[in-house]
């Protein structure tokens, strides 16, 4: 990733590819993650759990995020705090890159 210190597109820092999803780490230590994702069109992240809240930020693009059993469709500039602890899925409605941040407690 970049220099700390060094502005950034946070958008551009992470690409597409066809019928993938991708990640890069931004960050990492005990206290928690910085993770940068790019789905493309129909992908997406099966139902798990976290012992962590995570907060997701869409950078690009709509995708529809279940926590447990409630649906909602965010679209670019909308985020989501997913509590610890309860299930959660995502999928791209199209095209989709998220900022994951996960911070533990």
């Amino acid at each position: 990733m970049k220099n700390k210190g060094t502005p950034f597109n946070i958008a551009d820092s992470v690409d597409y590819h066809d019928g993938a999803v991708v990640s890069k780490i931004v960050s990492s230590s005990e206290g928690g993650n910085v993770t940068l994702f790019a789905f493309d069109d129909g992908q997406g992240l099966s139902e798990h759990t976290a012992p962590f809240d995570a907060l997701v930020v869409v950078l690009d693009g709509e995708a529809d995020v279940v926590i447990a059993g409630k649906k909602a469709m965010l679209r670019t500039g909308q985020a989501v705090l997913m509590p610890a602890n309860r299930p959660h899925s995502l999928k791209a409605r199209k095209r989709f890159k998220m900022m994951l941040v996960m911070t533990k407690a």
